[in-house]
């Protein structure tokens, strides 16, 4: 049976970790942000304290890569530590709800955009059904193609954000950075802070789904750490300086008021042509959202059917492409029904409940496979190691399940639907685990 090949390095894992966690976010959360604080430094710091949050979460990402290098990353970290059921539940949910509802919800941006931005007269649905039709394909075509796909758009959303940050410290601004400001009472200014910290997680979210890409990479154990890293911090950068533009020329004030920052930014610095620059982006970021995410996920469903805990046909790869056609087109599938269902604007909040309860055991097992390894006597000697544990690993668990705990608190419906998701897993693992062949894991 063909298997995959490990033909990714340092440079292409840097820029699938970009591209899983830029998305459309970056165009939209600067206002959110604005309307819950009103100092422009507290606005920046939430940017800057949620990047490094992220930094954080990338090197608990980065050792579990080095100790598991030859799995399917938070899969694999989730069986190892605690039991193959949580892997299967973090597989399901991601499959019915997290990983294709992302990849639904950024070809409806996409066709919304992309309609006025050409004047092609198509229905959006038709649209954004044919963005994941063709990055599917092209995405079954190997691991080459699909990651070449996803590394020249992913320079070019980086070159669109690029673009709004040079424009943002030419242009004039619209108005005073102070005009709009209040004097906040500091048990205030700690509540915003914190509830700024929702959209500003959520922006930096996504770096978990490449580490599907564990078992393609060329000597994971040192470049997946590398490329972890350096494209998280790569994506600090871009963010803090779209937000400091955005602050620069549209004050706090006008930030809060505006739903397209990044459009009145460019409008303001190249007139008329900026909105069309800014569609452009959009547009570009989505696409590139949803090939990353086309190229990454369908690694989890072909892991679990490995293990015998879904269709085994799903496990099969392609001897040509070396790549898993069956599982990709399944999350394609999945994609395009939730597309047609147009039920979007809810799957966000559940989304957060349960991804971040995953983010946060994540953060769990660091600790467990640690104390494995030196039981077992695995020697972690020149292997890269979490810096500043376990104090970092602990603020990403704590900020985690923080962020869930608080989006059950706010959006209880939501949290109730995305926390039955998660139960549903149950029954259905016991029903798999019934038919498990050979090849299924020891520990049930």
């Amino acid at each position: 049976m063909a298997a995959l090949v490990r033909r990714l390095g340092v440079f292409d894992v840097l820029l699938i970790v970009m591209g899983s966690v830029i998305g459309s976010g970056i165009f939209r959360a600067p206002s959110v942000v604005a309307q819950r604080v009103q100092s422009p430094v507290v606005m920046l710091g939430a940017w800057v304290t949620g990047g490094i949050v992220a930094l954080f979460g990338a090197f608990v990402l980065g050792e579990l890569a080095a100790r598991r290098p030859d799995g399917c990353g938070a899969y694999v970290y989730l069986r190892d530590a605690f039991h193959p059921m949580v892997a299967f539940a973090y597989g399901w949910t991601s499959l019915l709800v997290s990983l294709t509802g992302g990849i639904a919800a950024a070809a409806v941006l996409f066709a919304g955009y992309f309609e006025p931005l050409t004047n092609f007269r198509v229905a959006p649905t038709i649209l954004a059904v044919a963005a994941i039709v063709a990055l599917t394909v092209v995405n079954s075509l190997g691991v080459r193609m699909g990651g070449g796909a996803q590394n020249v758009l992913m320079l070019l959303k980086v070159a669109g954000l690029g673009a709004i940050i040079v424009a943002g410290f030419i242009a004039q601004p619209a108005v005073a950075n102070h005009s709009g400001a209040t004097v906040v009472a500091p048990i205030d200014a700690l509540t915003g802070f914190g509830v700024a910290m929702i959209p500003v997680l959520f922006a930096y979210n996504g770096a978990t789904v490449a580490t599907f890409m564990t078992r393609e990479t060329k000597s994971a154990g040192r470049a997946f750490p590398l490329g972890l890293w350096g494209g998280m911090l790569a994506v600090i950068v871009l963010y803090v300086l779209v937000n400091a533009v955005c602050i620069r020329v549209l004050g706090s004030a006008g930030l809060a008021r505006t739903a397209t920052p990044a459009s009145d930014v460019l409008r303001i610095a190249t007139g008329p042509v900026g909105e069309r620059l800014v569609a452009l982006a959009i547009v570009i970021s989505t696409l590139g959202f949803i090939s990353n995410r086309i190229l990454s996920s369908p690694r989890l469903y072909h892991a679990m059917a490995q293990d015998g805990l879904f269709f085994r046909q799903v496990a099969w790869i392609d001897p040509k492409t070396r790549v898993p056609i069956l599982a990709i087109a399944l999350q394609g599938v999945f994609a395009i029904a939730m597309a047609l269902s147009g039920s979007y604007e809810r799957i966000l909040n559940y989304v957060v409940s349960t991804s971040y309860v995953f983010t946060g055991l994540l953060a769990v097992a660091l600790f467990i496979i640690r104390a494995q390894d030196r039981r077992a006597g695995v020697s972690a000697e020149g292997q890269f190691r979490a810096p500043w544990h376990p104090f970092s690993t602990v603020i990403v668990l704590v900020t985690s399940w923080g962020i869930a705990v608080d989006t059950y608190i706010k959006y209880p419906a939501d949290g109730l639907i995305g926390f039955a998701i998660v139960l549903s897993a149950i029954p259905v693992y016991l029903l798999w685990i019934r038919r498990l062949t050979p090849r299924a894991p020891d520990r049930l």
